[in-house]
């Protein structure tokens, strides 16, 4: 759909931080001034004190998704980001950096858009008009930050909202030093029709997909509490963002003999269902209806040996084979189970848009053992159950703030 925003002097953009009337693209670009450095205090009093409302205790009990955010942005792990760029060259901003995030997680914006100021660029953050209640609550949350900041935050950040425009879109992509594109492969395709300034480049983060590892023998030699703790993990790990997350589990993996996995599996989708149950996770009839298509097609294909509802919110699809497991979205509160023998099986599985591995069960040596065997060839992330929406500077394999700076050799 066209940009229906314009004035005399061509397409306008509605500048939601700081909050200001629409205004031309060109006026935009004009608006953003520089006057920062990498890992400039100015930036980061401001991210801490951002960080610091996310965590009130009222906002975190409604939207636990900004408590992450919050943690993220405190004021040590800021300071571990600088120190951990430190080296024998000069680290200086990028310039102007283009932001474009997915419209189905609302804080993934803030992460790459900190990062980036942090490292002192000048930012225009793509806000989609279809943004969802969390990012209007952390846009309130930021103006109030703003309030006390320092007048460089404002005269260095935007974060704007414009339908689909081409004419927009070719205009900020023309202007940036670095273009950060998330969201999945059709719109990295659609934005890299743009042509970038020959000095600038892209920084995509495209369709992913991410699954659960298991040790079964594991699961059943933990305490009850424990199991409980893990199944809350892996319920916020798939339901904070309806399992639309690249980073959300949608296959688990069972490693052990037959009986084990069986016996581990039951236990774990009892305590799964309870803790769903109890926070009252909810999916609507529509939902409900395109998950039973999604999973009775699996069935149809030869893909799954048996489907199990338990109400519309949780949907467990037993495999014919481990190499059946789904990358694609199935539905919020679907998964695919299948067994391994062993954890080294996964070196056959794996793809390279597989993302984030969550795991119970396994040691430091045995993850890394399959970190080499894989050597590349997917899974970018390796964490604990339950930390699959951590954010961390090094995502998808990439150095974020690395990324987001540029060297400078200086030799006597």
């Amino acid at each position: 759909m066209p940009d229906d925003r314009s004035t005399p002097d061509g397409p306008a953009v509605e500048v939601r931080f700081p909050a200001a009337a629409a205004v031309p693209v060109e006026v935009l670009l004009g608006q953003v001034g520089g006057g920062l450095a990498m890992g400039d205090e100015r930036v980061r009093e401001f991210l801490a004190a951002f960080g610091k409302r996310l965590l009130r205790p009222a906002l975190a009990r409604r939207h636990p998704e900004l408590g992450s955010l919050g943690f993220f942005l405190r004021p040590s792990e800021l300071a571990r980001t600088i120190e951990g760029l430190a080296n024998e060259h000069v680290r200086v901003p990028r310039g102007l950096i283009f932001h474009i995030p997915p419209a189905n997680v609302d804080t993934v914006f803030v992460y790459s858009w900190a990062l980036s100021a942090l490292m002192g660029n000048r930012n225009v953050v793509r806000l989609s008009p279809r943004a969802g209640a969390v990012a209007k609550v952390i846009l309130e949350t930021l103006h109030e930050a703003l309030a006390h900041a320092d007048p460089v935050i404002a005269a260095t950040q935007r974060i704007v909202s414009y339908d689909r425009s081409e004419a927009v879109t070719a205009a900020l992509s023309a202007a940036c030093d670095l273009r950060v594109v998330w969201g999945g492969d059709r719109t990295v395709h659609e934005i890299r029709r743009h042509p970038l300034s020959p000095h600038a480049r892209d920084l995509v983060f495209p369709d992913r997909s991410s699954f659960a590892v298991v040790r079964a023998a594991a699961w059943l030699c933990a305490p009850r509490a424990q199991r409980v703790t893990v199944a809350e993990g892996f319920v916020n790990d798939a339901y904070w963002f309806d399992q639309a997350a690249c980073s959300s589990p949608r296959t688990v993996f069972w490693v052990g003999a037959q009986g084990d996995c069986e016996t581990a599996r039951a236990d774990f989708n009892d305590h799964v269902e309870r803790v769903v149950t109890v926070r009252g996770w909810g999916v609507d009839a529509a939902m409900a209806v395109e998950k039973r298509v999604s999973t009775y097609g699996l069935a149809a294909d030869g893909l799954a040996e048996s489907v199990e509802f338990r109400g519309n919110a949780l949907a467990n699809v037993t495999l014919a084979a481990a190499a059946a497991a789904p990358r694609r979205w199935l539905g919020a509160g679907t998964f695919a189970h299948a067994r391994l023998e062993a954890l080294a099986e996964l070196v056959a599985l794996v793809e390279r848009r597989d993302q984030t591995m969550t795991h119970f069960g396994f040691g430091t040596a045995e993850l890394e053992e399959l970190a080499r065997g894989l050597a590349g060839r997917g899974v970018d992330r390796m964490v604990p159950v339950g930390s699959a929406l951590s954010f961390h500077r090094v995502w998808d394999g990439v150095d974020l703030p690395a990324e987001f700076t540029r060297l400078v050799t200086v030799i006597r």
